[in-house]
C-alpha cells in the first residue's frame, strides 16, 4: 500500500545514505603512501537538515514489515545526494537494497555509482555490484563487486584503481592504471592487501606484483619501500635507488636508501628528520667504499679515495611570530663526494654552511649569521676552501623610524662583519708585459662595525615636480689583523691595528613625470636627475674589500646613491645621476619600457678611479669623469614575441662594452629565446680577453600532450659549442614523463661528466620514478 508516513521515509532515507556513505569511507585506496588518492567521507547530517524524497510510487507493506520505493527515486538529505530506480528496506531482516542505477554524490564531491547494492542496516555487512567510485581530485577506483565483511573489512573483486581521466574511445584504457584480482581493506589494522596485482601503461601490463600490503587512506604516514630511481653516469655507471621509509614516531621519521652502482658498488644514505613544536631539523649521513676508484681522472680527490662519506644537518625553528633561527652545515671526508655522486641540496660547487638568528618587526630588521664555504671540486690538494673566508658574525640591522622626522623618513643600517681567512686569495693579472696581482683575500682576520644615517623626503610641487632632499650619515670602524699584501701591490695598504673613515652625503632628487595619451595608447615620459655632494673617500684602497668586488655598472644601479656592492667601499666625492625613464602602453597590447642615462663625477677624488686590492672599480664604465652610457628597454607583443636588452656603450667613441639581448616567442605550440651576452675585456681587473655567447632555447608541443626540446650554447671567441641538449616531454592530467641528454664541455671541474641521461616519469597520486636527476631533465 501506498503510504505517506514521514518517519519511515525519514529512517528509510537516513539508512540508505548512512550506508552508501560508509561505503565511500572505506573504499580502499589501491596503491599510495603518504598522499591518499580518496578522502575519508563521513555520514555526518545536521540534526536540522531538511529531507527531501521523490519517486513515482511508495509502498509499505505492514505484514512483511518492508518499505519500497519505485521509479525515480530521489533522495536530498543534509548534502547527500542519491538516485536509483528503487529501493527496499526489510524491518524484519535489517537488510537495504537499493537497486537499478545507484548514484551517490557526498557533500565532499566523491560520486559513487553501483548496479545493486545490498547491505544489514547495521552496516557490518553487505556488497556492491559494479562498484565505481569517483573523486574530486579525478581518481577512479572500479570492481566488479565489493564486499563488506565484519565490519571491518572491504572486499573488491578484479578492482581498479587510475588517476586519469577516462578515455572517450570506447574499450580503450586509461594512460596508466593499477589492477588486482582481489583487494582488501582492513579497517583493524588500516592496510590494503593486493594479490595479482599488476601495472598497465597504454593498456599494457608493464609490472607484476603477486602480492602487495600497502596503507589505506586514513594513513597519512607508513613504514615502507618507496619508489625507486635511476641513474646513468660517465664515472659511476648505471645506478639503481631504493629508498625505505621508516616511521619512528608521529613526529620523527628517517629514511634509508641503498644504491647500487655498476661501476663504483653500494652506497647507503640516511635521513632522519624530526618536528618539534617550533620548527624541524633534519640529520643526513652517507657513504660509500669504491670498487674502481680509477675510474676517475688520475690525480683527482675522486680517484685517491676509496672511502669516503659525509654527515649533514639542516635546522629551522620559529622561536615567536618575529624570530628564527637555524643552520645548514655538512661535513665530508673529502672535498668533492657530494658533488660527484649528486647527493640532493649538497651537490653545489660551493656548499654554504651556515647558522642564522633573524627577527622581522613592524619597522625593523635584524639578522646574525656565520658562514663557512665548502668548495668542492677535484683537486684534494687545492687551497680553495682555504681561500674562502670564514665570516662570523655577520650581523645586518635596519630600522625605520614608524613617526615622520621635519616630514620625512628617518631610517638606520648597521653592519658588522667579521672574517678569518686561512691563505691569501690572490690572482696574477698581467698587462702590457706586466704582471700584478688582485688580492681577492688576505691571510688572517679582520672586523668592521658599520653604522649610517638617512633622511629623506620628498616635495610635490604644483607644476608636478617631484623634489626629494637626501642627508646621510655614515661612519666605519675596522680591527684590522690580516697579512700586508706584497710588494707586487700598487696601493698605500693600511698596516695598523684599527682604522675608521666616514662619510657625509647631501643629495637632492628631481623627477618629472610626463604624460602624453592618445587615441589609442599611453606615454610616461620620466626624467630624473640626482646630484650627491660629499667629500672623499679616505681610506680608498688602503683597506680589505672583501664584499664589494662584484661590480656592474649598468641601468639596474644607474640611480644608486652608492653603486658599490658592498660595505667594504664607499663611493666618494659629488656626482649626479641623469637620464630618462619612458613607459608606453599601447591598445593593441604592444607595451615598451626603457631607461637611458649617464652619470658624471663632479668634484673631488673618483672611487672608481681609485685602485683598491680587487681593482672593483677598473674598466667599469663609471672610471671616468663622465661615464659610459646605459640603456635597458624591453619590448611585448600580443603576438607573443618579446625583446629585452641591457648595454653599456663607451662614452667617448660608443662601442659596446657589456649587455645582453633577449629575442622571445611563445605561443601555445612554440616557445623559443635567443640570448646573445657580449662583455668586453677588462685586463686589469682580470679578464684578457672579449666574451661573446649565443644562448637558444626552444620547445615545441605536438600531439595534445607530447613536447621536444632543447637548449645550445655557443662560445663565439673559442668557436665552440659549450652546452647542448635535447629531450622529450609527455604531460596530461595524470602523467608527466620527461627523457633527456645533456653534453657540456666548458666543465672545469675535471671528475664530472661530460654527458648524462636524465629521465622522470610521475604518475599522480602514485609517485615519481627518476634516472638521473631533476636538472638533467630541465635545461
Amino acid at each position: 500500500m501506498a503510504v505517506t508516513n514521514r518517519k519511515q521515509i525519514r529512517k528509510l532515507s537516513a539508512a540508505i545514505l548512512a550506508v552508501l556513505g560508509a561505503y565511500v569511507a572505506s573504499a580502499p585506496a589501491v596503491f599510495g603512501q603518504d598522499a591518499s588518492p580518496m578522502k575519508t567521507a563521513k555520514v555526518n547530517v545536521p540534526a536540522d537538515a531538511k529531507l527531501v524524497l521523490s519517486s513515482n510510487e511508495l509502498i509499505y507493506n505492514k505484514d512483511s514489515e518492508i518499505v519500497t520505493a519505485n521509479g525515480a527515486v530521489q533522495i536530498n538529505y543534509g548534502g547527500y545526494k542519491m538516485v536509483s530506480q528503487q529501493v527496499v528496506y526489510n524491518q524484519k531482516t535489517g537488510r537495504m537494497t537499493a537497486i537499478g542505477n545507484v548514484e551517490l554524490i557526498t557533500p565532499d564531491g566523491n560520486r559513487m555509482y553501483g548496479d545493486k547494492m545490498d547491505v544489514t542496516d547495521s552496516f557490518s555487512d553487505g556488497f556492491v555490484d559494479s562498484l565505481r567510485i569517483e573523486m574530486p581530485d579525478n581518481t577512479r577506483l572500479a570492481s566488479e563487486k565489493a564486499e563488506r565483511v565484519g565490519g571491518t573489512q572491504m572486499i573488491l573483486t578484479k578492482g581498479i584503481y587510475t588517476a586519469c581521466l577516462a578515455c572517450t574511445k570506447l574499450g580503450k584504457a586509461p594512460l596508466w592504471q593499477v589492477k588486482a584480482q582481489r583487494v582488501v581493506q582492513n579497517g583493524v589494522t588500516h592496510t590494503v592487501r593486493l594479490t595479482h596485482a599488476r601495472f598497465e601503461l597504454f593498456g599494457l601490463p608493464i609490472a607484476y606484483i603477486p602480492w602487495i600490503e600497502v596503507p589505506d587512506n586514513t594513513v597519512k604516514r607508513k613504514s615502507g619501500f618507496l619508489f625507486p630511481s635511476f641513474s646513468v653516469e660517465q664515472h659511476l655507471g648505471f645506478g639503481a635507488k631504493v629508498p625505505y621509509y621508516y616511521v619512528i614516531s608521529p613526529s620523527m621519521d628517517a629514511t634509508v636508501t641503498g644504491t647500487e652502482y655498476t661501476t663504483q658498488g653500494f652506497m647507503l644514505e640516511a635521513e632522519f628528520r624530526q618536528r618539534l613544536e617550533n620548527g624541524t631539523y633534519t640529520i643526513r649521513a652517507a657513504g660509500i667504499d669504491q670498487n674502481k676508484p680509477e675510474e676517475f681522472t688520475a690525480n683527482t680527490s675522486d680517484a685517491e679515495a676509496k672511502g669516503r662519506g659525509l654527515v649533514a644537518s639542516k635546522g629551522d625553528f620559529q622561536i615567536n611570530p618575529r624570530w628564527s633561527f637555524g643552520w645548514d652545515v655538512m661535513a665530508q671526508t673529502d672535498n668533492n663526494f657530494a658533488r660527484t655522486y649528486g647527493l640532493k641540496g649538497l651537490d653545489e660547487s660551493t656548499h654554504t654552511n651556515q647558522i642564522y638568528l633573524t627577527g622581522l618587526g613592524k619597522r625593523n630588521y635584524f639578522d646574525m649569521r656565520g658562514f663557512y664555504y665548502d668548495v668542492q671540486d677535484a683537486n684534494d690538494n687545492s687551497d680553495s676552501e682555504k681561500q674562502q673566508a670564514i665570516a662570523a658574525p655577520v650581523i645586518d640591522y635596519h630600522y625605520v623610524d614608524p613617526k615622520p622626522v621635519y616630514g620625512g623618513e628617518l631610517s638606520a643600517t648597521m653592519n658588522f662583519t667579521n672574517i678569518a681567512r686561512r691563505e691569501n686569495a690572490v690572482r696574477a693579472v698581467t698587462l702590457d708585459d706586466l704582471t700584478t696581482n688582485r688580492f681577492q683575500g688576505l691571510k688572517g682576520d679582520t672586523s668592521r662595525l658599520t653604522t649610517e644615517l638617512q633622511w629623506q623626503r620628498t616635495f610635490a610641487t604644483q607644476g608636478g615636480l617631484l623634489l626629494t632632499p637626501l642627508m646621510a650619515a655614515r661612519g666605519d670602524a675596522y680591527g684590522l689583523g690580516m697579512d700586508s699584501p706584497s710588494a707586487s701591490y700598487s696601493g698605500n695598504y693600511d698596516d695598523s691595528a684599527t682604522a675608521a673613515q666616514g662619510m657625509l652625503t647631501a643629495g637632492i632628487e628631481a623627477k618629472y613625470p610626463i604624460m602624453v595619451s592618445t587615441a589609442n595608447s599611453t606615454h610616461v615620459f620620466e626624467p630624473i636627475a640626482q646630484l650627491y655632494a660629499r667629500p672623499n673617500e679616505s681610506l680608498a684602497g688602503r683597506l680589505p674589500n672583501e664584499d664589494a668586488q662584484s661590480f656592474v655598472f649598468d641601468a639596474s644601479n644607474l640611480f644608486s646613491r652608492d653603486k658599490f656592492s658592498g660595505f667594504d667601499r664607499i663611493e666618494g666625492g659629488t656626482r649626479a645621476n641623469v637620464g630618462i625613464r619612458y613607459t608606453g602602453s599601447f591598445d593593441s597590447g604592444y607595451k615598451l619600457t626603457s631607461i637611458v642615462g649617464q652619470s658624471y663625477q663632479l668634484v673631488g677624488q673618483n672611487s672608481f678611479d681609485t685602485s683598491d686590492l680587487v681593482n672593483a672599480g677598473a674598466e667599469s664604465g663609471l672610471e671616468d669623469s663622465v661615464s659610459d652610457y646605459v640603456a635597458m628597454a624591453s619590448l611585448s607583443t600580443p603576438q607573443g614575441l618579446s625583446l629585452t636588452g641591457s648595454y653599456r656603450l663607451d662614452h667617448k667613441d660608443m662601442t659596446f662594452k657589456r649587455g645582453d639581448s633577449t629575442l622571445g616567442y611563445a605561443n601555445a605550440d612554440f616557445q623559443t629565446s635567443v640570448t646573445y651576452t657580449h662583455i668586453t675585456a677588462q685586463p686589469t681587473y682580470g679578464f684578457t680577453s672579449d666574451q661573446d655567447e649565443i644562448q637558444t632555447r626552444a620547445q615545441i608541443n605536438f600531439k595534445d600532450y607530447w613536447a621536444v626540446f632543447g637548449t645550445v650554447s655557443y662560445d663565439l671567441n673559442k668557436d665552440n659549442v659549450t652546452r647542448r641538449g635535447i629531450g622529450l616531454s609527455y604531460s596530461d592530467e595524470c602523467t608527466i614523463f620527461s627523457l633527456s641528454y645533456l653534453s657540456k664541455s666548458d666543465n672545469s671541474d675535471l671528475t664530472a661528466s661530460d654527458w648524462s641521461i636524465g629521465a622522470k616519469i610521475t604518475f599522480r597520486t602514485l609517485g615519481d620514478i627518476n634516472v638521473g636527476s631533476a636538472s638533467d631533465t630541465t635545461f
